[in-house]
């Protein structure tokens, strides 16, 4: 292979179809939900329905500021639908791109024909990469797109703060993936690790909310690195915003790393 970038090319032409099915997910959920805001929040309707679900649940699930526009949209998509949909897409796309590739064979095949171990690595990674600030970046327009519509309020500067910290959870995960499946040539833990660095970010700061006693678990969820701050409502953190893509870029990196230094199949 001669020409410039093949690995990353050829993900993105292999996976433009699912891209497109992704996207037209993110799409659809926002048009659902964004639009009922002005139908529930000027009428403090929104308030009364949080006024009668548990206090302990409606912290777990982040509605505790669903009472405004801002809240509504970081709840319902960022934190919660959008979030569950862009890390499914970074997990099965971070565990197929190494793990997958060397489980399936390609991949011995591509090195065959000269491409290196860390340019492999790295070509995949920035091909998730890519994918995922596509959807983040739809995410972000067609918030922008409705925000005055569906009377969202959103400052729109806050909106890029926003779509950074999904991407920066998702790409985390995915890097995550990329390293277990550079190290271990297995989908299974690939899948495994990437899903679990999600999971367990949700859980953590799901919990530590429960009691002051937990409230250290904060420390080691990314989740709340980003989304302890509404970054629809004030801005996003950004030194839990910076933390989250440094470590994700660093794992990416381990991933080339790991790869360029294993044994494939022994």
């Amino acid at each position: 292979m001669n020409s410039i970038l093949p690995v990353f090319r050829r993900s993105i032409r292999e996976s433009w179809r699912g891209l497109i099915g992704w996207s037209l997910g993110i799409a659809a959920v926002l048009f659902l939900y964004l639009p009922l805001y002005p139908l529930f929040g000027s009428g403090g309707q929104l308030q009364d329905i949080l006024k009668a679900m548990p206090k302990q649940l409606v912290d777990t699930v982040g509605y505790d500021q669903i009472a405004t526009g801002a809240g509504y949209a970081q709840s319902t998509f960022y934190g919660l639908l959008g979030f569950l949909l862009v890390t499914i897409a970074a997990v099965l796309w971070s565990s197929a791109a190494i793990a997958g590739a060397e489980e399936s064979g390609r991949l011995e095949l591509d090195l065959a024909h000269g491409i290196g171990r860390m340019q492999y690595a790295t070509e995949s990674a920035a091909a998730v990469l890519l994918r995922l600030l596509w959807l983040g970046a739809l995410s972000g327009i067609i918030v922008w797109a409705l925000n005055g519509p569906a009377e969202l309020g959103i400052h729109p500067p806050h909106i890029i703060g926003a779509v950074l910290a999904l991407t920066g959870l998702a790409f985390l995960s995915a890097a995550a993936g990329l390293f277990a499946g550079a190290l271990t040539g297995r989908k299974a833990w690939a899948t495994g690790i990437a899903a679990g660095i999600a999971v367990l970010g949700y859980v953590f700061q799901a919990v530590a909310k429960q009691s002051k006693d937990l409230e250290w678990l904060n420390t080691l969820s990314p989740y709340y690195w980003v989304y302890h701050q509404a970054p629809l409502q004030d801005g996003v953190a950004v030194g839990g915003l910076l933390l989250t893509w440094g470590i994700a870029v660093a794992l990416a990196a381990a991933s080339a790393l790991a790869l360029s230094r294993r044994d494939l199949r022994g």
